[in-house]
């Protein structure tokens, strides 16, 4: 019976540490998005740096990326910056792999 235990609780330790990662990589995928956003805005460092903590923020308003998605689409929009979907969609990918990488090599 402790055999089939052990299997389980490392399992469980497995699933835990699976979604610490995807937490991280999501956060920082934020990040980056929220950085590539204020870059196309033309803000200040100091600037960029609260902007993407905002866009980390709002990534906790409901499950899903489509928070994320209105607010770097409602922002650039309102500073005038003509984007789609598609295209924050296409930087949040990006964003994604290398959110990912930086991860990965940081370990």
């Amino acid at each position: 019976m402790t055999s089939f235990d052990d299997r389980e609780r490392a399992f469980e330790t497995k699933f835990a540490r699976d979604e610490e990662m995807a937490f991280r990589v999501t956060a920082r995928r934020n990040r980056l998005v929220g950085q590539w956003a204020a870059a196309k805005m033309g803000l200040t460092p100091e600037e960029t740096d609260a902007y993407a903590k905002a866009v980390v923020q709002a990534d906790f308003e409901e499950a899903g990326d489509e928070d994320v998605i209105r607010k770097l689409v409602g922002d650039l929009t309102a500073a005038n910056i003509d984007i789609d979907d598609a295209e924050v969609r296409r930087a949040l990918e990006e964003a994604s792999v290398d959110a990912r990488r930086q991860l990965m090599e940081s370990k």
